[in-house]
């Protein structure tokens, strides 16, 4: 029952499936994307959020490559927020509140609009591979579909259960159908799997809540929005509000532990480490008083709200207990108890820097199917292995981004070449070049390469060259203007910093920690009206001028390690002076260079020694 041809199937419609199909059907490519309930479209099966830290980077960074998670999430968030505000710029993150279900059909509308791109209800069971290529995909009704290429991306469906105490059940996300059948076949074709699990908290009543017992959390006054090219970025229309775990909270979990599914050996499949239950919190970190909850709407048409930071996977009525025992939570009702969840994930170092298969030509990965946590992580990976499969179809040059490219980059070295032994979440501490990879100024590193590839148009393009000329044009009008201590000095004493004997130029006085753009008016009036985003720009790169350079300097000895390639399908076994561990580790991931081969765990730097020298006797 052939009833298409297509040159990408991608399979799932959550976050890293719609980035997937949207690059892939915008370069050009005939694109067809699966999902098992329409209604299931870009749901947001746990926290209705977008962003949050170093997540707000890679929302930022899609965006700079062309995708659609940030202007979905502008057009749709009720409340905003920049984190991180009294740190430094490396670690400014944005989040953002949206409302469930216009996110849902907000994105669903964009991916129906697209040209190129035609969306399906159907659960997919087999991937046809012939001679080591992907040629079809076929459902559970026994339809079929031609394929140059397949993108899976499956998220928590992939033989998804639900365990809530000693309940479990077949299912994905709120209830969704699971997909069963597609492991069996992943597993035919020689894909390896694993077995994760995440968590989600329970669905709360607004009316049940005293919020006056809470902690009121506002969003901002000025909002930033996600993407470069949101103008009109709306306005915040709710609060959040924060409360507290306390010690009859602990008691609870404590003296139900055999009850929950985690405890009791009920779950198999391994949990994030960075955002564990709250049972996993009391037991891991027992000499806390307490543990910080948020509660946050899921919409403005609806009384659910969201409890973050309280998964469990406790039978309901221990569940009960524990929300009640929080102050302003005494009568809560829940709409829908908290539940784990188990999937099925592959191995990421099975994939290549594209995302496709190293075995299997035309077989791409991307989001919680490669083992990652999170929206953004997912949508992340989505929209490079959409842009990479139409890339290959196209016969040119893939997009690979490097790790001084952008959290994008590291998110995807990190799994190629370390691999992950649950579910893996990006931070900003994972980066060796943070201060170069602000959410700041993610279109100037990653716009070129959406430009180059066919997702940037070339009206966006031009804008970005105009906002890099103005930035350059005032870093060179604020060194070359000299102001006189007459001028100066009731400015730098009224902010509590040393006055000066001779005229200084308004480049240093921006550099001092006490000083910004605003403070430093009285002293500048012919600043040229200039938007805020250049502004912006030019205050940061002149306070972390030095730290900058430093880090450049850093991704210039990193870029000469990767340049150092080594041969593909390489046998490690034969190389003498390597420890077996290292032979084995390099054997299996088959690095492109000297730079991945150091990250790789199990390879020591005198195993790097030893491959440089061979490397050189290659020569």
């Amino acid at each position: 029952m052939l009833l298409g041809e297509y040159d990408i199937a991608v399979i799932g419609g959550g976050h890293a499936g719609i980035e997937a199909a949207l690059a892939a059907a915008r370069l050009g490519m005939r694109t067809v994307m699966f999902s098992i309930s329409l209604d299931a479209v870009a749901n947001l099966p746990c926290n209705p959020s977008i962003g949050g830290t170093a997540k707000g980077h890679l929302v930022r960074e899609i965006d700079a490559l062309g995708g659609e998670m940030g202007k979905a999430a502008d057009a749709t968030f009720i409340q905003s927020k920049m984190l991180n505000r009294g740190k430094g710029p490396a670690v400014h993150s944005l989040r953002a509140q949206v409302d469930r279900k216009k996110y849902h059909a907000e994105m669903k509308r964009r991916v129906e609009e697209q040209e190129n791109l035609q969306l399906k209800q159907a659960e997919i069971v087999d991937i046809s591979v012939e001679n080591g290529r992907v040629t079809g995909v076929r459902t559970s009704t026994g339809a079929e579909y031609a394929v140059k290429a397949v993108i899976v991306a499956t998220g928590t469906y992939l033989k998804g259960k639900i365990l809530i105490g000693d309940y479990s059940k077949e299912s994905g996300p709120d209830g969704m159908f699971p997909a069963n059948e597609l492991s069996k076949n992943l597993r035919r074709i020689g894909v390896e799997l694993a077995r994760f699990k995440t968590g989600t908290p329970a669905r709360i009543h607004a009316d049940s809540l005293d919020f006056d017992k809470m902690e009121v959390e506002r969003g901002d006054d000025k909002i930033v929005p996600f993407s470069f090219e949101t103008e009109n970025v709306g306005e915040n229309k709710v609060n959040c509000h924060l409360v507290y775990t306390n010690a009859e909270t602990h008691r609870i979990i404590h003296e139900n532990l055999h009850r929950s599914a985690m405890y009791s050996g009920l779950v198999e499949g391994v949990g994030p480490r960075y955002c564990p239950s709250i049972e996993d919190k009391v037991v891991r970190f027992a000499n806390k008083e307490r543990h910080q909850l948020f509660i946050e709407p899921m919409g403005l048409d609806t009384k659910e709200m969201y409890a973050q930071g309280f998964s469990t996977s406790m039978p309901e009525d221990v569940q009960i207990m524990m929300y009640r025992s929080i102050k302003g939570m005494e009568n809560v009702e829940i709409m829908r108890p908290a539940y784990a969840i188990e999937y099925d994930c592959c191995d990421p170092t099975q994939l290549l820097a594209t995302l496709e298969f190293k075995k299997i030509s035309g077989l791409y990965g991307a989001g919680q199917f490669n083992g990652t946590s999170g929206y953004e992580e997912a949508a992340a990976q989505g929209i490079i292995a959409g842009i990479n499969a139409a890339l290959k179809l196209k016969g040119e040059e893939p997009l690979i981004l490097s790790r001084s490219d952008g959290y994008i980059g590291t998110l995807i070295d990190d799994l190629i070449t370390k691999g992950t032994n649950e579910p893996y979440r990006m931070m900003t501490s994972r980066s060796e070049y943070r201060l170069l990879l602000r959410q700041d100024n993610a279109d100037e590193r990653l716009t070129p390469f959406g430009y180059r590839v066919g997702l940037i148009s070339e009206e966006r393009y031009r804008k970005l060259q105009e906002k890099l000329r103005l930035i350059d044009e005032e870093i060179k009008r604020l060194e070359s203007t000299t102001v006189p201590p007459k001028t100066a000095n009731p400015i730098l004493e009224k902010y509590g910093t040393s006055p000066v004997k001779t005229g200084v130029k308004l480049s240093d006085m921006l550099k001092r920690p006490e000083l910004d753009y605003e403070k430093l008016a009285p002293a500048d009036p012919e600043r040229p009206d200039l938007p805020d985003a250049v502004c912006e720009q030019v205050e940061i790169r002149l306070k972390y001028d030095g730290y900058i350079k430093r880090q450049i300097m850093q991704a210039e000895q990193f870029h000469k390690m990767e340049s150092r390639l080594l041969p593909e399908n390489q046998d490690y076994s034969s190389i003498h002076g390597l420890r077996l561990e290292a032979r084995q580790k390099l054997n299996k991931i088959q690095p492109k260079s000297l730079g991945q081969a150091s990250r790789i765990s199990g390879v020591s730097p005198a195993d790097i020694s030893v491959l440089a020298v061979w490397l050189e006797t290659r020569k």
